[in-house]
């Protein structure tokens, strides 16, 4: 037990990227997301989602997507239950996450919302919660796990809440998090006009609306359909970019033709499941190596057409450790690490 620990912190430690933040650019940048992005999201991910009324914004928006396109936008496999990030130190919503998790494996991200905890929460609250959501990604690495700000109260930029969002925003930047921006995407029209003291009721879509076509939803609680409609967007940007995709100019460079996404499980015993995704057909080679560089299988070598495609390695004649999984392409390497644990 104490080895295989040992390998998951070692794994944690490797696995390491940049942070990811859906805000109202991501919002407006929804538009470039690649179509292949939504299917492969839709197979590699399950979701559990703690949420009361303003969390289930997100949801509303997911479904105002789908009924634009229900074959492009269906939405991901949700678990919701009716509950939230609550109040100044409350961590009872760790304890249904583990419970759920170790029930379901097959569930592999994890999302929670605020309501009003966030407005009226403390420095030591909040770090209750990051701490408490910290502790959950090394008892279960394998997991995505979506941080969340709280919604807008009218507080404006003196008020605590902005206080208490940017505690948040700063840990996910500087510890490399996913977090979905929820006030932030209430912040800004699509023409980039900032409303510093907006409310939950998202006044400024109703004015939006009013010169723009916008979708109906019936209800988006508390605010605005077109608000819950943003979000909607800002979600599949999100898992889009956890799933690989890199927008051109985040680093200066093009989209790559095939990317690969994490495998899974992860860790794993004795098999698992490597995702290669080519937006562009054209000729790879899939290899897994030990740390010391020796090739030990090659899974694909040759032509790849457009579309989703599954490999998978069966480790059951390597010792525990980590290995290297490589993607090479006529554009560039993709190198990915993964956990054999037995």
């Amino acid at each position: 037990m104490r080895a295989g620990l040992s390998l998951l912190i070692m794994f944690m430690a490797l696995s390491l990227s940049a942070a990811i933040v859906a805000d109202h650019e991501s919002v407006v940048a929804f538009e470039d997301v690649p179509e292949s992005y939504f299917e492969s999201i839709r197979q590699d991910y399950s979701f559990f989602y703690g949420h009361t009324s303003h969390g289930s914004q997100i949801m509303t928006g997911l479904g105002m997507l789908q009924a634009e396109d229900v074959t492009l936008f269906q939405v991901p496999s949700f678990h919701e239950i009716s509950d939230d990030l609550g109040h100044n130190g409350d961590t009872s919503w760790v304890q249904p996450t583990r419970d759920w998790l170790d029930d379901h494996p097959e569930c592999n991200a994890v999302m929670w919302s605020w309501c009003g905890g966030c407005s009226d929460n403390t420095e030591a609250g909040i770090n209750d919660y990051l701490n408490a959501m910290s502790e959950l990604e090394l008892e279960y690495p394998t997991k995505l796990f979506i941080y969340m700000t709280g919604h807008l109260d009218g507080g404006g930029p003196d008020g605590n809440l902005y206080a208490r969002n940017n505690q948040i925003r700063a840990y996910c930047l500087t510890e490399d998090k996913v977090l979905f921006d929820f006030a932030d995407i209430e912040s800004w029209d699509p023409e980039g006009n900032w409303y510093p003291y907006e409310s939950d009721a998202c006044n400024w879509c109703t004015d939006w609306c009013a010169e723009f076509t916008c979708p109906d939803c019936g209800d988006c609680a508390h605010s605005h359909c077109f608000n819950c409609y943003q979000k909607g967007k800002g979600f599949w940007w999100m898992m889009a970019r956890v799933a690989g995709w890199e927008p051109t100019g985040i680093h200066d460079t093009p989209i790559p033709s095939m990317h690969m996404s994490q495998n899974y499980p992860n860790p794993f015993n004795p098999s698992t499941e490597i995702c290669v995704q080519v937006e562009q057909s054209g000729h790879a080679s899939l290899a897994v190596f030990d740390l010391a560089g020796r090739r030990l299988a090659t899974l694909h070598e040759g032509q790849l057409n457009s579309g989703r495609h599954v490999f998978v390695w069966e480790g059951k004649h390597e010792s525990s450790g980590v290995y290297l999984y490589r993607l090479f392409t006529a554009e560039e390497v993709h190198s990915l690490k993964m956990v054999l644990v037995k």
